[in-house]
Parts: C-alpha cells; structure tokens; sequence
C-alpha cells in the first residue's frame, strides 16, 4: 500500500457516504480529488514497477497484464475481459460513455467493440495517458475529454451504454454524477458500475486492525477516518447495498441486479506486503471468490441500472 494513500485526503469528509453540504466544499473535494489522482495514477505497480516507458505500448500492456489478472481472481472471464458483465455482442451498436479513464484498460478494451466510444477524466494525466493508448493501439472511433462528470457537456440522451469501474464514489459529489448519468442514457440506456462496498469484514475489520496496529486510534481518528487512511483517493466513498440501491434510484435510475465482489487480497486483514500476497498465492482463485463473492467479503458493489423507457 503506498504511504500515500494516508496523505492528501479530503478535509471535512466525515462519514461513508457523505455529500458536500455547500458549494465551497464540493469545490474543495473537487481539487482534492484531482490532486490525489493527478499524483497517484493507477498503474498496478505498488509492489513492482512499471519495467517499460511511460506512454509505450508495452507500458500499456503490462498495466492491461497486471489489471486482468487481478480481475481474474473474482470475475473470471470466457472470452473477453469483463464479459461477464458486458454484453460486447450488442456494442457494436452502442454508442458508449466510460467514466473516469485512468491509464484507459477499459477504454481500449470498449473502444475496440463499440459503435462509437467516448471517455472522460477529470485529471490532466488520464486524458494524456488514454488518449496515447488510443492513438498507439489505432482506435479511430474513440475520443477522450477531459470533464468534470458532475457536469457532463453532453446532450440529453446521447448514449446507450454508461461504464464507470472504481470511479464515481471517489468524486466530490456522487449523487450530482448519477443524476447526469441519467439524463445522458437514452430512455432503456444502461449503466454498470463498481463502487466501494462498506461489509462488516472489507471495511471495519480492515479499519479497526489498522486503527490498533498502526496507531490510529490512539492518535484521535474516528474508525471511518481509519478506513480512509487505507483507501485510494482524497475521498473514498462505500456504501451498503441497501444505500447503493437508494443512491441509484434517487439519481432516476432503475437498479437492476447488484453483486459484491472483490480482490483476492481482501481476505486477509494485513497491510499488502510481498509475504502477503505470497501467502495468497496459495489460496486458488475458486476459493477466494467463493469468500469474497459469495460470502460477500469483497470490497466492491457491482451494480446494473438502466433508465426507464
């Protein structure tokens, strides 16, 4: 886990699912935000560095190498990455909005079967780094913008198909993103995201160890402030399933099927370190999925929503 992740957090954000309370605040998160991700870009390189320049096709390969196989452990796919979740036989005909590209796996990868692909950042790095990525691997039918989603330059019902992995619930206002998500799908439009789940064993267990462990505690901060100090991102959003569900149908949108899934390395309450994960290595995937996913250890809600016709 980088030391950074304990830095340059979001003032003032108190509780899981907070939301700003006025204007200055959401600016504030808003650059806090911005700062955080424009310093720390996900790359998967928090035990061994990228051995490859930045911005080449190998760079983006072995990030795309590192991120699937990750992936792996708790959505393994057929065919193609993700397509247990994506219906890559209806893109093609699908007009396509990604939220928050990073170094762009997911871009490249729906860029490659849809229609008509657009991505958006709200960093200077992750438009530069995709919108290379897009330029090297060919991709003619995709653009990459940098916006806020909070404020979405589109028209009304411009997309069929809305993707967002890990993004929204880092952002100053989550509830603002999800009611522009619905005003841009078209009526029938579908969105599938990842977002943070708060479980009894991803969240307090992992907090209340490190807030023992490392001290935390005794230094004043409050179990949630613990959680972040484990968490990417200025601010790191996680909800229950029961409050994902309500945050989605407050934006407009019809929640159609939620799934808690997670990384391998969720199931044990110990700061990632190489012994860690070469102790999980042992672990086959089959095993550690049944833990995350089925007895819902995981750290992630994956949610299907569509706007109604």
């Amino acid at each position: 886990m980088p030391s950074t992740f304990a830095e340059n957090k979001a003032v003032q954000f108190a509780q899981p699912t907070q939301l700003p309370e006025t204007e200055e605040q959401r600016q504030a998160w808003l650059q806090a935000n911005k700062h955080w991700w424009e310093t720390n870009p996900m790359r998967y390189d928090w035990l061994a560095k990228i051995p490859h320049p930045e911005f080449t096709r190998e760079f983006y390969q072995e990030i795309d190498s590192r991120f699937f196989a990750n992936t792996h452990e708790y959505l393994p796919a057929t065919k193609i990455p993700f397509d247990a979740l994506i219906d890559f036989d209806a893109l093609p005909h699908q007009k396509v909005l990604e939220i928050g590209v990073g170094n762009g796996s997911h871009a490249q990868l729906l860029a490659t079967y849809a229609k008509d692909f657009t991505g958006i950042d709200l960093t200077d790095y992750g438009v530069k780094s995709t919108s290379k990525r897009i330029e090297i691997f060919g991709l003619k039918n995709a653009r990459i913008l940098q916006m806020n989603a909070e404020d979405l330059k589109f028209e009304d019902a411009s997309f069929d198909f809305v993707w967002s992995w890990g993004v929204i619930h880092h952002s100053a206002n989550t509830r603002q993103i999800l009611k522009e998500i619905h005003r841009v799908l078209k009526p029938g439009g579908v969105f599938k995201a990842m977002v943070y789940y708060r479980s009894f064993w991803s969240y307090y267990t992992y907090a209340v160890l490190l807030g023992i462990f490392k001290g935390y505690f005794f230094k004043g901060d409050s179990l949630h402030e613990s959680a972040q100090r484990m968490t990417d991102g200025a601010i790191a959003r996680s909800y229950s399933q029961r409050e994902w569900r309500q945050e989605l149908e407050d934006g407009g949108l019809q929640c159609q099927e939620i799934r808690i899934m997670g990384l391998k390395c969720a199931i044990l309450p110990l700061p990632g370190s190489r012994l860690k994960y070469a102790i999980l290595d042992k672990v086959p995937n089959r095993v550690s999925r049944f833990m995350t996913n089925n007895l819902r250890m995981g750290s992630f809600i994956v949610s299907s929503a569509t706007k109604p016709s």
